[in-house]
């Protein structure tokens, strides 16, 4: 990886694209620190403290930190991702928007450009709930329809403004922007949580317990990193063979290829659908006060939260993590069916005189892919399931509490090796004189060594 980001900074485009990318960046931590104006960041922070919840924590770590300290980028680009799932989710609901997909890149523009007027509108609708909402339990100074108006008007131009960067960075930068964006926010809240690590399990012992503890969360981290990377990158190939035609005196057809079905099809969709079904209640609760009490309510609640499962002392509730990994079981299955048509692919590849080896064309075909994709969706979720639950059992057993875990981590880890992916391939593109010249003469010229 290190070696392909070197070998990036000797091409010219590929170096200013970098460097595009590196001052969006820059000017996304930057407006990440500009506090909202008239609002009391103390209030916020106070207000998140005394929750017993992780849903502020989850959400505060998509927005780097924005949101507990109220700056204009508070919503960050989270009702650009909640739009973007919804736009998918509607894709299949609605014939109109299907057509769209599939009349190529103008039909993707369209849907683009619904999907930022759709964000635009959730900004708007979260931005008025907040103001509203904390405005009158003292988020700002002086609570009236002036500030408040400010307060809507700051925070949904600066969500649509990190959407705006995060599409100029696709543009002339370097990889996805909107997930560029996301990954930034995200880091910046790891070296608190190593500073949390550090002060709880190795500040203060002695030298032969702090040090074991140090190795201990360094080899968790490099474990469930280097899973994840097997994870994301683990695949199906299921072979193809073509039906070789002769027209004249040319042959056509007759090539082998495959079908690559991911391991994790559906990436982390279900983690988050699932993460955000279980806390919702949570946040309900928390704004009306209750879930606090003894009663059978405020018990389910507690089961819900994540803090309490893996707990030695209330075992009980970790019943709420067996619903947790039900559910994202659930939506990998769900949101894999909405997005991969195997009936689709059967046809298209009968009408190009495709077929897979020892599976008639058709309905078996059909039938096939269906049962390999069943398998792979289970492989693929019980993966997510145990990144997930990894940082849940520490957190319950050794109070170890930070704002990354398995989310997070899959998101960091699937961003950067696509990033890479995208920087090799526009290198490749580049450097092709080794394609084109037999010389030996010339393949000092081609940085990829052809």
């Amino acid at each position: 990886m290190l070696e392909t980001v070197r070998r990036a900074f000797h091409i010219e485009d590929i170096r200013k694209r970098l460097f595009y990318t590196f001052v969006m960046l820059v000017v996304v931590r930057l407006g990440s620190q500009l506090p909202t104006p008239g609002v009391d960041p103390t209030y916020i922070q106070n207000f998140f403290a005394n929750q017993t919840g992780d849903a502020f924590n989850f959400f505060d770590a998509f927005t780097g930190g924005s949101f507990t300290q109220m700056s204009v980028f508070a919503l960050s680009i989270t009702p650009y991702i909640t739009s973007s799932i919804i736009m998918q989710l509607l894709t299949i609901a609605i014939p109109k928007l299907e057509e769209m997909q599939k009349e190529g890149e103008d039909g993707r523009k369209k849907i683009a450009a619904i999907t930022r007027y759709v964000t635009v509108a959730l900004a708007l609708i979260e931005s008025i709930a907040m103001a509203v909402g904390f405005g009158r339990q003292g988020l700002l100074v002086e609570y009236n329809f002036v500030n408040a108006a400010i307060v809507v008007c700051t925070l949904t131009a600066g969500s649509a403004f990190l959407m705006w960067i995060g599409e100029r960075i696709t543009e002339k930068g370097v990889g996805n922007g909107i997930s560029i964006v996301l990954l930034i926010n995200i880091i910046s809240r790891v070296p608190n949580d190593f500073m949390t690590l550090f002060e709880q399990f190795v500040k203060g012992k002695t030298l032969a317990k702090g040090g074991l503890a140090a190795i201990i969360i360094i080899a968790v981290l490099l474990v469930v990193v280097v899973f994840v990377i097997i994870l994301q990158g683990g695949e199906r190939r299921i072979a193809v063979q073509y039906s070789q035609k002769v027209q004249g005196r040319k042959t056509y057809g007759g090539q082998s290829t495959h079908i690559p079905l991911k391991v994790n099809t559906a990436g982390v969709i279900p983690v988050i659908f699932a993460s955000s079904l279980m806390q919702f209640p949570i946040v309900i609760a928390s704004f009306l006060g209750k879930g606090n009490g003894t009663g059978i309510g405020s018990q389910i609640l507690k089961a819900m939260n994540s803090n309490n499962w893996c707990n030695p002392d209330n075992l009980i509730y970790s019943l709420g993590l067996v619903v947790y990994i039900a559910l994202t079981i659930f939506f990998a299955y769900f949101y894999t069916s909405i997005t991969f048509n195997p009936l689709e692919i059967a046809n298209n590849m009968k009408k190009s005189g495709g077929f897979i080896p020892g599976i008639r064309p058709g309905k078996p075909t059909v039938e096939y892919l269906q049962k390999i994709l069943n398998y792979i969706i289970f492989i693929g979720a019980c993966g997510l399931v145990i990144v997930q639950v990894i940082p849940y059992f520490f957190n319950g057993v050794f109070k170890a509490n930070v704002s990354f875990g398995g989310t997070s981590l899959i998101i960091i880890v699937g961003v950067v090796l696509e990033t890479i992916k995208q920087i090799e391939a526009q290198m490749l593109v580049r450097n092709y004189t080794g394609f084109l010249n037999s010389k030996g003469s010339s393949m000092k010229n081609s940085f990829l060594g052809y």
